[in-house]
């Protein structure tokens, strides 16, 4: 039976979408087709695309192959050359149900229509719409886009040129969107975007992001849990700060946009803060909120790094006590500033990422530790397995459903996973 497929590779926010661009091929009629959403973060993420774009035209070769997303909108013509692809579709365009018209994704005795790529320029964007997912298969918890797009340019990032410059949603819709989800039995949201900290600044009255959360978690009061994607340490408004205060339902987990622990490294990086406001703000937030989980996006081998500047970065993870760490050796990315400054060798890159990596590891293992004899509750993701307001992972009973969220007590850990009273220990291993 023919079927649409949509591979996703990349962020939240490109988990998210892919759940739309379902939704809209199915509206448009769309019947055999593979649709690609790509990223553009690493040359990593980009061959993976390029293997499972070659690797879904073998297994469906009569299947249409529609490539989209990040790396589509930056780089077209270099994905329409690609033998395998049928079409290829930009960014803002992916999001349109017309896009995925049986006559438009490969019509009768042509590749895309009468043009292969359809993509317009993003900076041509001045909204972020409205849309609507009823929910999210095989998830225990629901993403909402309320931001798109970075006005910020630092050196290393190749992203706003794939997402434009930064928009944000209405209040009323993300309200809408959360009910919504909420009555489909959702317990937990994770608000997304590409730079969430700049939210409302294009809105009328400048509404902060803690303000819109404030004002959705009164506007919901039946939704259980609330996340928050990657932060900017030193954009984190007022009303935030008191919703990490005083807000039960914000669960006690902070992904932090880190990327050095380097003054040096982050000033050519061109980012906002220093180590001293990275530390401060995990300070500040284990006091308003003691046993705080945080994670962290960190680059190893930025263009100029010596072993010093990367010693910072190491000792970042217990100064700020990172348990949950998304460690990238350094990407070049052409078009990008820090392209053409000088490189540290690959072999180096990856040797600091793995020292990084191996880091967040103890310190996950450290963390998890701490959380043993207490009580936790956890949202269940699949049986025997599921996540604790920490964002910690669990091995839970097998009679908790599902999408339920368990109140259990925390008998052990493995060191990579906290293990849950009644659960069975060899599913923990």
């Amino acid at each position: 039976m023919s079927k649409v497929d949509v591979i996703t590779f990349g962020c939240r926010l490109n988990a998210y979408e892919s759940e739309l661009i379902a939704a809209k091929a199915a509206a448009a009629g769309l019947a055999d087709a593979v649709i690609v959403n790509t990223c553009a973060v690493t040359a990593e993420a980009e061959r993976q695309a390029r293997q499972a774009i070659r690797k879904a035209r073998r297994t469906r070769p009569d299947a249409k192959l529609i490539v989209t997303g990040c790396a589509a909108q930056i780089a077209p013509e270099k994905w329409a050359a690609m033998a395998e692809v049928d079409g290829v579709i930009g960014n803002a365009e992916k999001l349109e149900a017309q896009s995925y018209s049986p006559a438009l994704a490969g019509g009768e005795g042509d590749s895309y229509g009468h043009e292969k790529i359809r993509v317009n320029d993003i900076f041509a964007a001045r909204e972020t719409a409205s849309h609507l997912v009823g929910g999210f298969e095989g998830r225990a918890r629901a993403f909402v886009q309320v931001q798109n797009g970075c006005d910020h340019r630092c050196t290393f990032c190749i992203i706003p040129y794939g997402r434009g410059n930064s928009r944000s949603v209405p209040l009323g819709p993300i309200v809408e969107q959360v009910r919504a989800l909420v009555a489909s039995g959702y317990a937990e949201i994770v608000l997304t975007g590409v730079d969430i900290t700049a939210y409302g600044a294009d809105l009328p009255g400048k509404p902060s992001l803690g303000e819109m959360a404030a004002r959705l978690l009164k506007a919901v009061p039946e939704l259980r849990r609330l996340r928050l994607t990657s932060l900017d340490p030193v954009e984190i408004d007022d009303a935030l700060w008191r919703l990490i205060a005083e807000e039960p339902r914000l669960m006690p987990h902070l992904h932090l946009s880190l990327q050095s622990g380097d003054d040096l490294v982050l000033k050519r990086m061109k980012r906002r803060h220093s180590r001293a406001d990275a530390v401060a703000a995990t300070e500040r937030a284990r006091r308003l909120r003691p046993g705080i989980a945080f994670g962290a996006d960190l680059i190893a081998g930025f263009p100029t790094e010596s072993e010093a500047m990367f010693d910072n970065t190491l000792a970042l993870v217990a100064d700020c006590e990172l348990a949950y760490l998304h460690v990238f050796p350094y990407s070049a990315r052409e078009r990008t500033p820090a392209a053409k400054m000088p490189q540290v060798p690959v072999p180096v890159r990856r040797e600091r990422a793995a020292r990084l990596r191996a880091a967040g590891d103890a310190a996950l293992a450290r963390f998890l530790a701490r959380l043993v004899g207490g009580k936790a509750e956890a949202l269940v993701e699949t049986p025997g397995r599921g996540r604790t307001e920490h964002y910690a992972p669990i091995a839970l009973p097998l009679a908790h459903a599902p999408g339920t969220v368990a109140r259990v007590r925390v008998t052990g850990s493995t060191g990579t996973m906290l293990v849950a009273e009644g659960a069975e220990r060899e599913r923990a291993a």
